[in-house]
């Protein structure tokens, strides 16, 4: 199946054309039809399945038919409850990438951060928010915020608000929000009391559901390396003067980090370039089309950017800030040992706020990476040792040799990451990343035109 077949309209098709994404995922095969039908929809669906496309896709295309009918004032028409920042930075940028050619505008919203910057967004009008349940009732309790216009309501990881205490701030926003209107509830899991808030705010809901990705391929050597996040860019450059790395995917957590990569590589005198949100279609492409050819050397790609690259001569990724979203791990190194071919995956671990993220990544995988102790900025492994304990991770040791050097054909298909080359390529919609203009949690925020940007507490 194509995209084209789900009868979407010509500018998301142009969007997605321009993404690079022809075909949908089995999540967005199942549930865009149905959204588009205006049913209530229950989805199962964990990160790194395609479910933000799932949602934004066909919200994008009713709200534009509905702007085409009625010319009215801009309102929120559209609103997407999420737990965490990071997620909600995510879901906005798929909003925008998805909805360049409507016209439609949104802005994501969290606490932590100065209001100004989001209510005066707000006061420009938007037609789809983003938002944290904190921020979201504070704005709501001051008058910056009315949903009574509100057509579309979207819970995403509504299994998490529940784990992370939003429960009852969710419930005092549906009460604010229309009876009349269409609900799409999203959760990985469903524990009781999801169910039972599920079924009070759902109306005959269809159902889809969809396994997670959780494995990852064989072919890959995976190896973490402990080291403090200033001597990244030095293990970077060391792991670089192996000549057998002809080409290296480098991944950040956000579009700044990208950037300053790139710095480090120059001033080192290693070709690199990065591909990001910021970065126009045409400089993605030439940015790719130099990678392949090998003219850049090392590529370095934000989460959301990086959907699109399908090289099937890939050897090597390395990790260079963990995923804080554990599928989007699988996602990442299942860029190499693709079509049977081996393939190298280096993960850098702060050894401070990654090693939660590398807790996640364990659980997820069912097992434990091994460590690199074997290398020029190594953290004490009894430093490690003794904070894993109280966040009860454990590390397996490499063994002597380590990770690096080439990569070469393997036999057998490999199974994380699955190839979607040409014809075939497919938004992930989950490769979550406190992205936009955050730098590292600052307290600067950027709120105008389709999305607020910055770190902080919900």
């Amino acid at each position: 199946m194509l995209f084209t077949d789900l009868k979407l309209i010509e500018p998301i098709l142009k969007a997605l054309q321009t993404e690079g994404y022809t075909a949908p995922t089995p999540i967005q095969q199942q549930a865009i039809p149905y959204i588009l039908q205006n049913r209530d929809l229950l989805g199962c669906a964990q990160t790194g399945t395609g479910k933000t496309a799932a949602f934004a896709i066909p919200t994008l295309q009713l709200l534009y038919n509905d702007r085409q009918k009625h010319k009215e004032q801009k309102s929120i028409k559209a609103l997407v409850l999420t737990p965490t920042r990071e997620l909600a930075i995510q879901i906005a940028d798929s909003f925008t990438a998805y909805g360049k050619n409507t016209g439609l505008k949104n802005l994501v919203i969290f606490g932590g951060v100065s209001q100004n910057p989001q209510t005066d967004a707000l006061k420009r009008g938007v037609d789809i928010l983003i938002a944290t349940p904190g921020r979201l009732l504070d704005l709501m309790n001051q008058g910056y915020i009315s949903l009574q216009q509100l057509r579309i309501l979207i819970l995403d990881e509504a299994d998490r608000m529940l784990d992370m205490g939003f429960v009852n701030d969710v419930k005092k926003i549906i009460a604010k929000v229309p009876a009349k209107r269409q609900t799409l509830f999203f959760s990985a899991t469903m524990p009781k009391e999801i169910q039972h808030l599920a079924d009070a705010i759902l109306s005959n809901p269809a159902r889809v559901e969809v396994a997670p990705v959780s494995s990852t391929a064989d072919t890959i050597k995976q190896a973490v390396y402990f080291v403090d996040r200033s001597d990244k860019k030095n293990l970077l450059n060391h792991i670089l003067k192996d000549k057998e790395i002809k080409t290296l995917l480098v991944f950040t957590r956000t579009k700044h980090g990208a950037d300053k990569v790139v710095k480090d590589l120059h001033k080192a005198g290693i070709t690199a370039e990065a591909i990001h949100g910021n970065k126009s279609q045409n400089a993605r492409q030439r940015a790719l089309t130099n990678f392949k050819n090998r003219t850049t050397r090392v590529l370095i790609a934000t989460d959301i950017a990086a959907r699109g690259i399908d090289i099937d001569e890939l050897t090597h990724v390395v990790n260079y800030e963990l995923p804080n979203i554990p599928e989007t791990y699988v996602h990442r190194i299942g860029r190499t040992g693709r079509a049977g071919a081996s393939g190298i995956a280096m993960s850098f671990c702060d050894g401070e706020d990654e090693l939660e993220y590398l807790k996640d990544i364990h659980k997820l995988i069912a097992k434990e990476i091994p460590v690199e102790e074997g290398h020029p900025y190594p953290i004490s492994m009894q430093i490690i040792e003794s904070r894993m304990t109280g966040k009860m991770i454990s590390v397996a040791k490499a063994k002597k040799g380590g990770v690096g050097g080439s990569a070469g054909r393997g036999q057998g298909a490999g199974g994380g990451g699955s190839r979607n080359g040409g014809r075939n390529k497919r938004p992930s919609g989950g490769g979550g990343r406190p992205g936009g203009n955050s730098r590292g949690g600052g307290n600067k925020a950027k709120a105008g035109g389709n999305s607020g940007m910055s770190g902080g507490r919900r």
